[in-house]
């Protein structure tokens, strides 16, 4: 519906009024047996004035529709200059939204100030929880047994599900967690191949790593988590074979494993939160949450990450750098 036809249908009952004024008059000078020009006259002038006013009024109608858009579009602080109203109605509305606007900005202080407190608390917590971890990590470095191999390995995995959960809580932090530099993308492949040698070594799984040259614009605290997230599902899920690290063309990672493999039907809902599929069922502690935060860190980077893998060959996953800008800190 066009803004004339909403114009109409709002001002119906004026214009009936009025047609309905205008016939009383013509019967009265009907009834009267006045002569025809007497009655066309008037006549005429009253209908040249009522469709004068009604333009009138709707040019000032279509203006302040026009502002409203304009302010629809605007942020909240600037939704105060309201349009002057020219009814009680009118002015109550206006109220009524600046009240509701007032109620939402409060709303939202107290959800970012529970938000701040969460962040806050988790981020102590997780340097808590590391010192214990790290304490016992030390502690096993001592021993050279079987059992003491496997226990730093499943300390190695909690170290990595509690950083999971401060890069969960971060995501929505906004750009400010966020520092773009220039690097050398081999070296953060090299410092996350490091991080994992133990349990490369335990899986006897060793990387193929072929180096670049590559220099990247990106925040390498993000970009590294990505890549040892990859390298964590290929470990697990990677019982014989290897697993190749290395670049398709410039700025194009791809880290390629001889896995188990994802099932074509999962595939293309492998990114949602919390989504497991068939791997998922095979390991019971998955959570599905490692690669929908690898896509959300991927999308804040500027870069694109996607898989192809086909089930007992191995799955590729690709980071696509290129996109990389450059932006002010």
């Amino acid at each position: 519906m066009n803004l004339f036809s909403a114009y109409i249908i709002q001002r119906r009952k004026v214009i009936l009024a009025f047609l309905f004024f205008s016939l009383i008059y013509a019967v009265s000078f009907f009834m009267y047996h006045l002569p025809l020009e007497a009655v066309a006259y008037p006549s005429m002038l009253c209908v040249l004035l009522g469709l004068g006013f009604i333009l009138s009024d709707f040019f000032f109608v279509k203006r302040k529709h026009n502002r409203l858009l304009k302010i629809k579009s605007v942020i909240d602080s600037e939704i105060l200059f309201m349009p002057e109203t020219n009814s009680v109605e009118e002015n109550d509305y206006q109220n009524i939204i600046q009240e509701l606007q007032r109620q939402a900005a409060a709303s939202e202080a107290a959800a970012a100030e529970r938000y701040k407190n969460v962040i806050e608390y988790y981020t102590v917590w997780v340097h808590q929880i590391k010192m214990p971890i790290t304490s016992m990590k030390l502690s096993l470095e001592n021993e050279d047994t079987s059992f003491s191999k496997k226990l730093s390995l499943d300390l190695f995995r909690i170290e990595q599900y509690v950083d999971m959960v401060l890069v969960f809580l971060r995501l929505d932090s906004g750009s400010g967690d966020y520092i773009f530099k220039e690097y050398k993308l081999d070296d953060i492949i090299q410092q996350s191949i490091v991080k994992f040698s133990s349990e490369f070594i335990a899986r006897k799984i060793y990387p193929k790593y072929t180096p670049t040259s590559d220099t990247v614009i990106t925040d390498d605290k993000w970009l590294s988590f990505v890549i040892e997230q990859v390298l964590s599902n290929a470990l697990k899920y990677t019982h014989k074979g290897e697993i190749k690290i290395y670049t398709e063309q410039p700025k194009i990672l791809c880290i390629e494993d001889t896995g188990i493999g994802i099932s074509p039907s999962d595939l293309p809902r492998i990114f949602e939160k919390g989504y497991t599929g068939y791997n998922g069922r095979i390991d019971k502690h998955a959570s599905g949450i490692g690669l929908y935060l690898c896509k959300r860190i991927c999308n804040n980077l500027g870069a694109k990450i996607s898989i192809t893998s086909e089930l007992d060959i191995g799955t590729t996953v690709k980071i696509d750098l290129r996109q990389y800008k450059l932006k002010k800190e």
